[in-house]
């Protein structure tokens, strides 16, 4: 014990303090108009009454996540106007003073040590069942490096600029809660950050269908040798209440105000077309170059006049709603059949065939990467709830190594366009590829016993991301085709991301369905 105490007490902080000094480095670095939508959201909930925050839209960057999120950002501008009080000017549009960028890039590592909290459970987790045997735990530090130094989270909150670390502290602490057997406090956690982001309901089923089937059953011993499953009401009323509670709290004084509708209007605007101005690597980024391929191919026969056909209709760098040229277009109803009947096999796998909390962390992993491959509208950056989790897998068995090997380098790559200014460009290699040298060094010597974790077509595609590139970043540039065709670039990494993230999908799948004859885990 007084080993594990001492392993504990020094290379996590470390860590934790390293990572947060980096950060540091990047206070004056680029940062995108997710910094403009921040120092808005901060001027509308200091400057207006609550009843005009969801309808005030002076900026085009109106107020569109969760009330719990508003009244952070209102906890925030009460700090913010010590720093500078023109950003709390809700008609200051575009404000970015010395003061405005040191403040919110101080915000975000502040919030961030929710963060490396939830990262340091989830170590905790690992190590307990590891049994914390030696002096250095090598699994635990790993996951922490893996978590902490975690590429895209960095470039994303840190340069590109956002509060994915403070929401994913909630998301990985509420994993931890429930490895630990803790159900109700893991509940809050996520019902917390549920009201803090929608986009986590991604990965509610996955929470709903757990906690019914490994929390509200629970197991009785009849004769010593026979086990039933009883209901338990008393624990789903409890779940109910926390839920109600924090979803009271949060959209309660917009119920009062009778604003509920424009308040959900903001957060699911339908209106925005199926794929983002720059295409998540996902199965519509297959979807849309394959339309635009045969659409091309048509033109060439005479079978479709080009006239006919709206001029970079998806790859004009544009949010906008488009038809396809050749093949059906795809509409919110048929995304959200798509993504539901993708997750319907994880989630019967843990209500048939439970296996404990470890088995939840899989099917939310699933969750996570169905809702991306198949969802509406989605960004980029959603990436990461699947690849952080992820990782919590992929210190522990060889299989998941691999596939966490796989998503996070091709879902890391395809979030390189967001850093598209030349001081940035180094910075986001030298990132991505210290990350990623460590985690096949890591990962290779935590399953050294398994052998290679990748198998050699899986080998050609990581190698192919190189040519990828140095295609985008070298070659493109001095060719005749940046004039004619300026969002190639984009466009290439997006579908040859997107093959390694579907991949990645399908094989995490196999390996579910593989287990799935299993036993019975009766960890809970």
């Amino acid at each position: 014990m007084a080993a594990a105490t001492v392993d504990r007490g020094t290379w996590f902080p470390a860590l934790a303090v390293g990572v947060s000094l980096l950060k540091a480095l990047f206070i004056n670095a680029y940062h995108s108009t997710d910094f403009e939508v921040h120092r808005n959201w901060l001027a509308i909930t200091h400057s207006l009454p609550v009843s005009r925050w969801y309808h005030e839209n002076t900026s085009k960057w109106t107020l569109d996540y969760p009330p719990l999120f508003a009244w952070f950002e209102f906890g925030l501008s009460h700090v913010a106007r010590h720093f500078d009080k023109k950003m709390l000017a809700v008609d200051n549009l575009n404000y970015a003073s010395p003061a405005t960028v040191l403040f919110q890039r101080l915000s975000v590592i502040f919030f961030d040590l929710l963060f490396i909290y939830a990262a340091r459970e989830c170590c905790r987790c690992v190590r307990n069942r590891r049994g914390g045997r030696n002096i250095f735990n090598l699994p635990s530090f790993v996951l922490a490096v893996l978590l902490l130094w975690n590429f895209g989270l960095l470039i994303v909150d840190h340069i590109h600029f956002q509060y994915n670390g403070f929401l994913f502290g909630f998301f990985l602490l509420s994993v931890a809660k429930h490895l630990q057997s803790q159900h109700l406090q893991g509940a809050l956690l996520f019902a917390v950050l549920l009201n803090l982001k929608h986009i986590y309901l991604y990965v509610a089923p996955a929470y709903g269908i757990f906690l019914l089937r490994s929390y509200c059953f629970t197991e009785d011993d009849v004769d010593g040798s026979i086990k039933w499953r009883s209901f338990s009401p008393v624990r789903l009323l409890a779940l109910g209440s926390i839920v109600a509670a924090v979803c009271a709290l949060s959209f309660g004084p917009f119920i009062v105000l009778g604003q509920l509708p424009q308040v959900l209007s903001r957060l699911f605007p339908f209106r925005r077309g199926l794929c983002h101005a720059y295409w998540a690597p996902n199965v519509w980024a297959l979807y849309n170059v394959l339309d635009k391929s045969m659409a091309t191919f048509a033109v060439r026969l005479k079978l479709l006049n080009e006239t006919t056909l709206p001029p970079a209709s998806m790859t004009g760098g544009l949010v906008q709603e488009f038809q396809h040229s050749v093949l059906p277009s795809v509409t919110p109803a048929v995304t959200l059949v798509c993504t539901l009947l993708s997750i319907l096999p994880a989630l019967s796998s843990i209500w048939w065939r439970p296996r404990g909390a470890r088995g939840f962390l899989r099917c939310l992993v699933l969750c996570a990467l169905a809702s991306f491959t198949f969802g509406w509208h989605v960004h980029e950056k959603a990436i990461l709830m699947a690849i952080l989790p992820l990782s919590l897998l992929a210190v522990e068995s060889s299989e998941d190594a691999g596939i966490f090997l796989l998503l996070s380098t091709s879902g890391h790559y395809s979030l390189f366009p967001l850093l598209f200014t030349p001081a940035e460009l180094p910075i986001k290699y030298a990132l991505m590829m210290l990350f990623t040298i460590f985690s096949f060094a890591a990962l290779g010597k935590l399953h050294s016993t398994q052998g290679s974790l990748l198998h050699p077509l899986e080998v050609v595609y990581l190698s192919g991301l190189v040519a990828v590139a140095i295609g985008c970043e070298l070659v493109f540039p001095l060719s005749p085709w940046q004039q004619k065709l300026p969002f190639l670039p984009l466009l290439a990494t997006s579908v040859y991301s997107s093959l390694g993230v579907c991949y990645s999908f399908l094989r995490l799948y196999i390996t579910l369905l593989r287990r799935g004859g299993g036993r019975k885990s009766k960890q809970q």
